[in-house]
């Protein structure tokens, strides 16, 4: 089934790799309830939510793609959802933001079944798709040295640092350093690691307390967010939530698509510039995104950590399918993680650093280029500026054919973005933000 010998691997490689990946992602369960919690989702539904799109996107992935690749609820996806759909909104609760989340999901499936998904990479500039990336990274970062107080707020100046000698902040910058110590020194899983010895320091300088246990049987109190995909629909258009959707739509299929292609061409998966399967493999975060919606989660992502299982020999399906095995023994685990989680300062130092890690791509803009460098420039300022991942992207995506209209290169500008920066500046202008 998943061409072991073809591929040159075997059962025990793949298992090895799967273990890698899964201790290199599985962060997820802990940071991603911590961020979505602030929006008023229940933990218990999130940390269920976060296993089961993981679980359901990782085996699609698995089974009918064949690729080494692990799909997990997004980061800075979940910080968009949390704090400028529904924190921004009053009027806007996480109920309602799950069936923008949801919607954004079908049109997902639809597209993935279609050529227009691979259509719409091409046509966005990538210097704005470079510059999305270290926005969210930035804004991510952000978020993590906020919470834990190393950054907090100031009446003039809007932030300042903060108190150096208060025990979370020094509990952030140790677990850092840590968190650094270990990813200097190549060690697979260091951010997971360095959480559980952050939390081990807790448990002894009396900050974590573990009042219900370690185990138990998971549970979602909410049951089913989204039960009718009509109502869902129809929320999407009483709140006129159509740049949301397209927000998601959009950070999704960047994100996703380029750590597909990576860490296929890590794994010499690739054949020349086609990606063998591609459509079953795009199907994986669309259907992932789907489901995770309808249990309480934002919208999923194929995950770079997928690379340390690639470098640890995985090549096929087999490694999916061990990463989705370990999630389903997480989730029984949730005592443990809500104990964890509800310390900032265990899970802060991991979104700091993974927002560094998204800040990677702005090497690849073209910084000697006016009209190429201030677009995606000014996605990355306004986006943590802002607290808006879509209002970064909406400047982006409107300032980009300004600038090339005025370097007399409008012809080099897609249909498509015009399009969208209408879309966005009447947004902008017209719509509540």
């Amino acid at each position: 089934m998943f061409k072991l010998s073809e591929l040159n691997t075997n059962v025990k490689k793949e298992v090895l790799a799967g273990i890698t990946t899964f201790l290199t992602m599985v962060y997820v369960v802990v940071v991603n309830p911590v961020i979505l919690s602030d929006a008023g989702v229940p933990f218990e539904q999130v940390f269920l939510a976060t296993i089961i799109a993981t679980v359901v996107g990782t085996l699609w992935m698995a089974l009918f793609a064949n690729y080494p690749i692990a799909i997990a609820p997004g980061m800075g996806l979940n910080a968009f959802f949390a704090y400028s759909v529904v924190g921004a909104n009053e009027n806007i609760t996480y109920q309602t933001a799950f069936a923008a989340v949801f919607v954004a999901g079908i049109i997902f499936v639809i597209l993935s079944l279609t050529p227009f998904r691979e259509k719409l990479i091409e046509a966005i500039p990538p210097n704005l798709k470079h510059g999305i990336t270290a926005g969210i990274g930035l804004f991510i970062a952000f978020i993590g040295l906020r919470l834990t107080g190393i950054i907090t707020a100031h009446p003039t100046n809007l932030v300042t640092l903060g108190d150096l000698h208060s025990p979370s902040v020094i509990l952030a910058l140790v677990g850092l350093a840590i968190t650094l110590i270990l990813m200097a020194r190549n060690i697979n899983g260091a951010l997971f690691f360095g959480m559980i010895i952050t939390a081990i320091i807790a448990y002894f300088t009396g900050q974590l307390e573990f009042k219900e246990g370690l185990v138990n049987t998971p549970s979602l109190p909410e049951g089913l967010i989204i039960a009718n995909p009509l109502a869902a629909i129809g929320d999407v258009i009483q709140y006129g939530l159509y740049a949301v959707v397209f927000s998601f739509l959009l950070v999704t299929i960047f994100d996703t698509t380029g750590t597909m292609i990576g860490v296929a061409e890590q794994a010499g998966l690739m054949k020349g510039n086609v990606m063998p399967r591609a459509r079953q493999a795009l199907l994986a975060d669309s259907v992932g995104t789907t489901v995770g919606a309808m249990f309480g989660t934002s919208p999923t992502s194929a995950y770079i950590e997928s690379s340390t299982g690639v470098a640890a020999g995985g090549r096929t399906g087999l490694t999916s399918v061990t990463v989705a095995g370990l999630f389903i023994l997480a989730a029984f685990f949730g005592p443990l993680v809500s104990a964890v989680s509800g310390i900032a300062a265990i899970t802060a130092p991991t979104l700091i650093i993974v927002g560094s890690l998204m800040m990677g791509s702005i090497k690849d803009i073209k910084w000697n280029e006016i009209d190429e460098a201030f677009p995606a420039f000014l996605i990355i300022l306004s986006m943590p500026l802002t607290s808006s991942i879509a209002t970064g992207i909406a400047l982006g995506f409107i300032s980009y054919p300004l600038m090339k209209v005025v370097k007399g290169k409008w012809r080099d500008v897609h249909p498509l973005v015009y399009l969208f920066a209408v879309l966005f500046f009447y947004q902008l202008a017209f719509l509540p933000h």
